[in-house]
């Protein structure tokens, strides 16, 4: 497993931040994420926008999960192994990171 992705055991009781570095626009069809260290654009289609915006607003990933699940009517196990593997994406494309403070 690279060193940029964290162990599926502990991203459910995670919380992430984005960080100063990265700029986002949401649009009704997508979100549009922008890495200003690489210059790299990054595109998120609307559930993962939605995904990417309840990360931010919650105190976990299974929290965020859970209110993903509840806007799209889906089994929140589904969304949670779902919204898991967009972290690890994420944290590999330095879109995010692991919010430290939440750990206390």
């Amino acid at each position: 497993m690279p060193s940029d992705t964290m162990p599926n055991a502990s991203l459910p009781t995670s919380r992430f931040s984005v960080p100063q570095h990265v700029a986002y626009r949401s649009f009704p069809s997508e979100t549009v994420v922008l890495n200003l260290q690489t210059g790299q654009y990054h595109g998120l289609n609307a559930t993962g926008g939605s995904m990417f915006e309840a990360l931010q607003r919650t105190s976990s990933v299974r929290d965020a999960a859970a209110a993903v699940a509840e806007e799209y009517a889906q089994p929140q196990t589904i969304v949670e192994r779902d919204m898991c593997e967009l972290c690890n994406a994420l944290l590999a494309r330095g879109l995010i990171e692991l919010d430290c403070e939440s750990a206390h």
